[in-house]
């Protein structure tokens, strides 16, 4: 009776923390963004949607490949399914509080696979770099397509008031990241005093520190380079593709070229970073810059099928990684456990 009641509870609670997750990026909308949500819903062919999460999926299943190729030249041969469930995990603490699905990320997979945090965490810190010259790879590309509208897309954006801020219930996102901001100060005042009068604290530290640099460098270590270089091309064709098919979901944004599609998917990008799960933001980003393209030079604003695009892109890749996670956790929950601190106090 006890093992179905937690057989139950492992099923529910997932479920439950879903429903919580959209019920929170759908509260923290505006009045007129909720409006916009259901216009692009009522308007977009969901054939092209569906295409989109396809390719996503892809995605995710080759980084959690790639990610293989970093361990292996530290001694850790880890299954695929271990690696993905972790990286799902990871994507959905992402949500919520600002860059802990990193560090959560490592916590399981030290958990799942023996790896040690430190080491786990380096090789993620190596998988951001080299995420990071790709973008910047992207954006180059984009900016040589379109040099005549640099300027126009500076104006747009300096002029742009960001619709997620000051409306809706964006409160609870503000205390999660202050949450976070503040338990980083705490652990770091913590870990000042301890390395100053904890000898075998200061030596735990170098043990960690040594770990970090090796899962970091792993990536010159690899005996899997071209693997790794293929899976890198493959999973940001798949991000570029992911995008720009859900231009066919619109009649009026069909029509447009590969530089829109560049231009408005370095813009989304963008607003993830800017802001939390790029709520609000990553429409209206992506709505900006395709503005540019749809209407007059002196329009105004953000044309409402601009804006509808951005909308259908941000929701139904963010459900879909919602539902992906859950699933990862309701398999992988009973090794789930984010506290690092254990991780920390291993040699």
């Amino acid at each position: 009776m006890k093992a179905k009641f937690f057989a139950v509870l492992k099923i529910i609670l997932p479920l439950s923390f879903g429903v919580f997750l959209i019920w929170l990026f759908y509260d923290a909308l505006c009045e007129d963004q909720k409006q916009d949500l259901f216009v692009a819903f009522g308007k977009a062919n969901y054939w092209w949607v569906g295409l989109a999460l396809v390719f996503s999926f892809i995605s995710h299943v080759s980084r959690a490949y790639r990610w293989r190729y970093l361990l292996d030249p530290l001694g850790h041969k880890v299954s695929f399914w271990n690696a993905y469930h972790a990286l799902m995990i990871g994507y959905i603490v992402n949500l919520i509080l600002p860059r802990a699905g990193e560090a959560s990320r490592a916590g399981i997979l030290s958990r799942t696979e023996k790896v040690p945090f430190q080491k786990g965490f380096g090789t993620i810190l190596a998988e951001r770099a080299v995420d990071v010259v790709m973008l910047a790879i992207v954006g180059l590309i984009m900016l040589t397509l379109q040099l005549d509208k640099i300027d126009l897309f500076r104006a747009k954006i300096d002029a742009f008031n960001a619709p997620g801020q000051g409306c809706g219930n964006t409160a609870i996102f503000s205390v999660l990241g202050s949450i976070v901001k503040w338990g980083i100060v705490l652990g770091f005042i913590s870990g000042v005093l301890l390395f100053i009068f904890h000898k075998g604290f200061r030596s735990k530290i170098a043990s960690f520190i040594k770990g970090l640099f090796e899962g970091v460098f792993a990536i010159f270590k690899t005996q899997s380079k071209l693997p790794f270089i293929g899976h890198t091309l493959l999973i940001w064709v798949m991000y570029i593709l992911m995008f720009s098919v859900c231009f066919f979901a619109l009649d009026s944004t069909r029509v447009l070229g590969i530089d829109a599609m560049l231009a408005g998917f370095v813009a989304g990008t963008i607003g993830i970073v800017l802001v939390q799960g790029g709520i609000g933001v990553y429409p209206a980003f992506v709505g900006l810059i395709l503005t540019t393209y749809l209407a007059p030079e002196d329009y105004a604003g953000i044309l409402p099928d601009a804006l509808a695009l951005g909308w259908i892109i941000w929701t139904s890749q963010t459900v879909l990684m919602i539902i992906l996670g859950l699933i990862s956790l309701g398999l992988n929950g009973k090794n789930v456990k984010f506290d690092t601190n254990e991780e920390l106090a291993k040699p």
